[in-house]
């Protein structure tokens, strides 16, 4: 199974200024994912017109093969001892009964994901960017990540 959650460094976008429209102060990722759609469009990608909100970040559907996916970023704000970074998960959109019942991990497309990993690679001054096993991440383990989502 691929790993569906990434992190990653760049300063290009937004952290430090919240928008009017933001549903929290801190809900940054809105400008990321725009970049990411017009790249998704540009290979031909079926996307959403614009990222959705959420109360903690935002999101965009795709589809990759018929199969509709949803990739999730918020930003996780730095500290005295580290920088901030995005955090994003790559999920497959299942619609309330699905997400309630956990399946939005299940059947995740490895193409979505390679899709993904290309599109954050191309970020414009992006920096250490790591792929980690969702339910790890989840439960605090960051130090197993890999480069890329394919690797063991």
């Amino acid at each position: 199974m691929p790993r569906t959650t990434v992190v990653f460094r760049t300063t290009a976008f937004n952290t430090a200024t919240p928008k009017s429209y933001f549903l929290n102060p801190g809900c940054f990722g809105d400008d990321v994912l725009r970049r990411m759609i017009a790249a998704l469009r540009h290979r031909g990608v079926k996307t959403a017109e614009e990222p959705g909100q959420e109360d903690f970040g935002w999101y965009v559907l795709f589809e990759v093969d018929g199969q509709e996916h949803c990739f999730v970023l918020g930003y996780r704000p730095g500290d005295t001892e580290h920088e901030g970074d995005w955090i994003g998960t790559l999920e497959r959109s299942r619609g309330l009964v699905g997400s309630l019942l956990g399946r939005r991990q299940i059947g995740v497309n490895p193409k979505a994901v390679q899709l993904v990993h290309e599109l954050v690679s191309g970020l414009p001054d992006v920096s250490d960017i790591c792929w980690h096993h969702e339910k790890k991440f989840k439960a605090g383990i960051e130090d197993e990540g890999a480069t890329t989502p394919g690797a063991g």
